[in-house]
């Protein structure tokens, strides 16, 4: 098998690379017409190399599914089960065939782990580094938006998992590239912190959740992923919801070892978690009349505060009652 582009081309590169995933190359348009369906669209992402991942420490099979897993993540958000899954690859010349087949690996296993009935692929040269840009299409039942709560003043905010753990986890990366350079490396420090390197490298993300709220007809009234902060996700939620937002900083989820790392590092934790991205988390509102039947239920979720009055703002309350307001941060 040839190991160069230049040996190639970009179509047989295109299908050797589909061979054995399951999926077709160069398939037509499909079409959702099943009943009472609706399809949604997310938002195209890009990753950038030098500015989303570093390839120095980024192994290609996770850098592959974690991009298929950030816009899968908008998909759940909105309840959206996932159907079609798009892929630019902008493919600079220090990777070749099987750089590249190892990235592809990576977006196909996400792929088939997370439902995507059908994978399409383009490859194109780049001279600024690898760019991966994805798009997918979801689809839901017209029923789950015509049951979709009229969110009300302390209605809860909950999160799928631990926060801050990801921007942690690229620090403790960046500080051991660092040594390296320098002559100074410590392997041990990210052995000792694995699980926050790992929320960095490899982030976790539940394929049947929407399965689950469907089951128990527990249809949020709204719905983020969390990507870039937790407070992003939050003023996002104040002005599309018109409410006040109140999370509370002794209700938030970490992940072992945050307080031991942030302290090397003098980082915060809890700003960590506000305002650095990566975390890969659900945030949903849910009704406070489901309080029981979703702790029963959704016990990987944490419950970290509550809808307001519109005039509280939105805020973090610190363990002694101070209440912090959030403020937007920039990229």
């Amino acid at each position: 098998m040839a190991e160069k582009f230049a040996e190639l081309g970009r179509v047989q590169a295109i299908r050797q690379l589909f061979e054995g995933s399951g999926y077709e190359p160069f398939g037509e348009p499909q079409w959702l017409t099943a009943g009472q369906q609706e399809c949604i669209t997310t938002a195209s992402s890009m990753l950038l190399e030098g500015i989303d991942f570093d390839l120095v420490y980024f192994p290609l099979p996770h850098l592959g599914r974690k991009a298929v897993l950030k816009v899968t993540g908008e998909l759940y958000a909105v309840m959206a089960h996932p159907d079609s899954l798009s892929v630019q690859l902008g493919v600079s010349a220090k990777l070749d065939f099987p750089q590249v087949k190892d990235l592809w690996s990576g977006i196909v296993s996400a792929a088939k782990e997370h439902g995507f009935r059908s994978l399409s692929l383009d490859l194109q040269p780049s001279k600024n580094g690898l760019t991966i840009a994805l798009a997918a299409t979801g689809r839901h039942s017209a029923s789950v938006s015509a049951s979709r709560p009229k969110a009300r003043s302390k209605d809860l905010v909950c999160v799928s998992g631990p926060l801050g753990a990801a921007y942690l986890g690229l620090q403790a990366l960046q500080r051991e590239k660092a040594n390296f350079d320098n002559g100074a490396s410590n392997r041990e420090a990210l052995e000792r912190y694995k699980m926050l390197v790992g929320a960095y490298l490899k982030p976790d993300m539940e394929a049947h959740t929407v399965d689950q709220l469907e089951e128990t007809k527990l249809v949020p009234s709204f719905g983020y992923f969390v990507t870039r902060g937790l407070a992003d996700a939050l003023l996002r939620l104040q002005r599309d919801s018109g409410f006040g937002v109140k999370v509370y900083a002794d209700k938030m989820p970490f992940e072992g070892g945050s307080f031991d790392l942030g302290r090397e590092l003098d980082l915060d934790p809890v700003s960590a978690a506000m305002n650095g991205g990566d975390d890969f988390r659900l945030l949903y509102v849910v009704p406070l009349a489901k309080f029981d039947e979703f702790r029963k239920d959704f016990q990987t979720f944490d419950i970290i505060g509550h809808l307001a009055q519109p005039e509280a703002g939105a805020v973090l309350v610190t363990p002694d009652g101070v209440e912090l307001p959030l403020k937007a941060q920039g990229w």
